[in-house]
């Protein structure tokens, strides 16, 4: 399966305005540090805290400790943290308290910044970061995670990960990680992504494509609107779906009138669909690249995306592995939004999210977290 959209390391830049630009103001950002660090310490002192599900911040103590601080963090934090307006459909928002020593070395995979978590001379720090964007991610809506991914944890680490440079996934580096909608190919996707940049020092751009800003005749988005392909869990899920039913899902849909777009063409059997619907999907990946913007994230910086509006990527870049690459953090956010009535029926292909906050916005049933 080839990616639609072109491997090029130049994309449009960001235009003023295109994308929002929010700022926490300097008390309600120290306020989220605050708490986090407070929360961190807290945790220590609690008797029977499970040290796995502190780790993977699912442990319900840790939760309900979140949820009663997080409750009452400053409005500004909600406020600021609410999901993009624009049909940009993505928000910048800065600028939260990091110093670049406080977030010693930049980890290999995921696995290592779990693992870092939990050791005694490096949790405090690595914990209160995570805790640092659970309460943020709390304060835009109810984070999850995923039972399939990252081994449960409800805060992610992308980095990039040796012998995973040229893959479709957050572990890449060296090749475009192409636009897609986070999660695609399960019914109980986010519908707000957060991104928190610890660490750019190169200066690599998020792509992000809104299909509000696209151009499509009537025929194409009849044709995209139909569903006529699958789309398949991309590599960090593992290859363990195939005794699943691959049912087709419609590339774009519609919420009262705006367009919504469900897309991931590294996972998407393509060569299976006729030619007018190929046609129709390589129109809206030229597209895509068309109104495309690049922001550059700077330490202490979150990239807000409507999930159901937006795809994101990144450009290719080179990796060092010393220690000072690119360092995200990622929070899977469920609003109070419905979705097409057709995704209840979908598998998922056997995978669960991780659901410690309840299931406030859920859709259908849950599966709670081990």
């Amino acid at each position: 399966m080839k990616n639609v959209l072109c491997e090029r390391k130049t994309h449009q830049p960001t235009e003023p305005d295109a994308i929002e630009r929010r700022e926490l103001p300097a008390a309600a950002a120290q306020a989220v540090r605050d708490t986090a660090r407070e929360i961190a310490v807290t945790i220590d002192t609690m008797p029977g805290l499970s040290a796995r599900a502190a780790v993977t911040l699912t442990d319900p103590a840790l939760i309900e400790l979140v949820d009663t601080h997080a409750a009452h963090l400053p409005e500004a934090v909600r406020t600021v943290l609410r999901p993009p307006e624009s049909a940009a459909g993505a928000a910048v928002v800065a600028r939260l308290p990091l110093r670049d020593d406080e977030l010693g070395p930049t980890p290999r995979d995921w696995r290592q910044a779990a693992a870092w978590s939990g050791e005694p001379d490096r949790r405090h720090a690595s914990l209160q970061l995570d805790i640092t964007m659970l309460l943020l991610a709390r304060c835009a809506g109810e984070p999850f995670g995923w039972q399939g991914q990252q081994d449960g944890r409800l805060v992610n680490n992308i980095v990039p990960s040796p012998g995973h440079e040229h893959e479709q996934s957050g572990a890449s580096s060296t090749t475009l990680l192409t636009p897609h909608t986070e999660d695609a190919f399960h019914p109980r996707r986010a519908h707000l992504l957060m991104l928190g940049c610890l660490r750019n020092p190169d200066r690599v751009g998020t792509t992000v494509s809104s299909v509000r800003e696209v151009r499509l005749d009537d025929d194409q988005r009849r044709r995209l609107s139909e569903p006529r392909l699958p789309i398949l869990p991309d590599v960090s899920y593992g290859t363990d779906f195939h005794q699943y039913p691959a049912a087709p899902v419609a590339t774009v849909g519609d919420d009262e009138g705006r367009p919504t777009l469900r897309y991931d063409p590294a996972y998407t059997p393509l060569d299976d669909a006729d030619a007018e619907f190929r046609s129709a999907y390589a129109h809206l990946g030229a597209e895509l690249e068309r109104v495309c913007r690049t922001p550059v994230l700077a330490p202490g910086e979150l990239l807000l995306v409507d999930n159901d509006v937006v795809v994101h990527g990144r450009v290719p870049f080179t990796p060092r592995y010393d220690g000072t690459d690119r360092w995200l953090k990622r929070v899977n956010i469920r609003l109070p939004r419905r979705r097409a009535a057709a995704e209840a029926g979908e598998s998922g292909y056997g995978q669960a999210t991780v659901t410690p906050f309840g299931t406030k916005y859920a859709e259908t049933p849950e599966v709670s977290p081990g």
